[in-house]
């Protein structure tokens, strides 16, 4: 039997669904570079989780933060390393976030980019 929401419930619902749209209606160009963000954030720090992302972040990027880690993952492009770490987000009531790292995929990936830029003739 399923029970039934509250007001307060469908209206919070609601809300999350409106908010959800408003992401989703944004060009992918803004999700390709909090994607590029999260990478570059990668490449200069050892760990990071989504809090030390979202605080370098204009906060109307703070919707795509999880796809964009979600998408790296996904690609195999960082890697979970084990740890988790509480959210600074008071709204999150300090739920865990996963600790992230560059995976090999990632470090090649870096390696291919930086032997591309050094292939180019200076300007």
């Amino acid at each position: 039997m399923t029970r039934r929401l509250t007001p307060a419930e469908r209206l919070a619902s609601a809300e999350k669904d409106f908010l959800l749209e408003t992401i989703a209606e944004q060009s992918s160009w803004d999700r390709f570079l909090v994607e590029q963000a999260v990478y570059a954030f990668g490449l200069r720090h050892d760990t990071f989780s989504a809090n030390d992302v979202r605080d370098v972040l204009p906060e109307m990027s703070h919707g795509f933060l999880g796809a964009a880690i979600n998408s790296l993952r996904s690609a195999g492009v960082i890697e979970h390393t084990g740890r988790v770490v509480p959210s600074t987000l008071d709204s999150t009531h300090g739920h865990r976030l996963a600790l992230w790292r560059l995976s090999v995929k990632g470090l090649v990936i870096a390696e291919q980019r930086r032997a591309r830029a050094q292939q180019r003739p200076a300007a």
